[in-house]
C-alpha cells in the first residue's frame, strides 16, 4: 500500500472512529461517540466500491449494476440507495470503478440486509466478475 493510500485510509478510519461523520465534516472536534450515533435524524451509510476483473464484459458489468439496483425493491431495510461510476480526474481509484451507497436507519437494518436472500442472490451475480471490493460504513445526519 503506498503512502498516499495509507494516509487516505487512515483519514477515513479516523473519521469513522471519531463517532459521526457530521462532526468531522463540519470541522468541529468529535462531539459524539459511535454509541451516540443513530436514532432520530441519523442514518447508517454502507459504501461499497467494486473493481471488476479485466475480462468482465460490459454486459456482465451491467448485469451486476442491474442486480444491485434491484435490491431496494426487495429489501425493506434499505432506506435509500444511490450509485455511480468513477469520474475523478485524480487517477487514484486503483481500479475501483463503481460506488454504491446503501442507507439504513439503524444497525438492525444493516443486520437484516447482509444475510437477506436477495443480497445473497446479488452476491452470486457479482462473484464471477469482481476483482476487488471495499466497504466502509459510517453514521451521518440524514440529508447531509
Amino acid at each position: 500500500m503506498n503512502k498516499v493510500m495509507y494516509l487516505g485510509m487512515a483519514m477515513i478510519l479516523t473519521a469513522v472512529a471519531a463517532g459521526c461523520g457530521e462532526s468531522v465534516r463540519s470541522g468541529k472536534a468529535a462531539e459524539r461517540s459511535p454509541q451516540a450515533c443513530g436514532g432520530p435524524g441519523w442514518v447508517l451509510r454502507h459504501v461499497v466500491l467494486f473493481a471488476f476483473k479485466p475480462e468482465a464484459t460490459a454486459e456482465q458489468v451491467r448485469s451486476v449494476e442491474t442486480a444491485f439496483c434491484a435490491l431496494p425493491s426487495k429489501i425493506n431495510a434499505i432506506h435509500d440507495f444511490e450509485w455511480g461510476t468513477d469520474v475523478s480526474i485524480e487517477n487514484k481509484a486503483q481500479g475501483f470503478t463503481h460506488c454504491f451507497v446503501v442507507t439504513f436507519r439503524s444497525e438492525a437494518g444493516r443486520a437484516e440486509y447482509l444475510p437477506h436472500p436477495a443480497h445473497g442472490e446479488f452476491v452470486a451475480v457479482l462473484g464471477p466478475h469482481i476483482d476487488k471490493v471495499m466497504v466502509v460504513d459510517y453514521w451521518t445526519r440524514e440529508g447531509k
